[in-house]
C-alpha cells in the first residue's frame, strides 16, 4: 500500500474556509422563516398557484375576480378566499373599484420568494451541487 504525505493549510488560509466542503449557509432567521413559510403554505394550493398564473399572464397585468372563477371551476367567495390568502402571503394586492376587486402581482414578490428559496440551499444550487443525504 502506498501513502502519500498531503499538505495542511495553514491557519491563515483555512480561515476564510469553512468545513471540508466549502462555504457554510447562513440560516435563515426566524422573521424570514415565517415569511417564506407563509407564501410556500400560499403556493402550496395547485388552485391559489393556477390563480397567481392567471393574474400574470392577464392583459394590464391585473385580473378581475370576476374573470377568475371559470378558469379554476369554483365560485366566486371561494375564488376570494384563495386570492385572500395570496394577498396576505405577499404575492398579490387587491384593489377595489365599485364591486369588484382587482389582483395584480406584487413586484418582485416572486423573485423574492425564488431568492429565498435559493438562499436556503446556498450555492448549492447556483453551481449545481445537490446537498447531501
Amino acid at each position: 500500500m502506498t501513502t502519500t504525505d498531503l499538505p495542511l493549510l495553514a491557519p491563515e488560509a483555512a480561515a476564510g474556509r469553512a468545513g471540508c466542503c466549502g462555504p457554510e449557509v447562513a440560516p435563515v432567521d426566524a422573521a424570514d422563516a415565517r415569511d417564506l413559510a407563509r407564501t410556500f403554505k400560499a403556493l402550496g394550493d395547485p388552485t391559489r398557484v393556477q390563480l397567481l398564473s392567471i393574474v400574470a399572464a392577464a392583459g394590464g397585468g391585473e385580473a378581475c375576480v370576476c374573470d377568475l372563477t371559470e378558469p379554476v371551476g369554483l365560485a366566486q367567495p371561494t375564488v376570494s378566499h384563495h386570492l385572500k390568502i395570496l394577498v396576505d402571503a405577499g404575492l398579490l394586492v387587491r384593489e377595489q373599484r365599485g364591486r369588484w376587486a382587482y389582483y395584480s402581482l406584487v413586484p418582485g414578490a416572486l423573485g423574492a420568494t425564488a431568492a429565498g428559496l435559493v438562499g436556503l440551499a446556498g450555492d448549492r444550487a447556483a453551481d449545481g451541487r445537490t446537498p447531501a443525504r
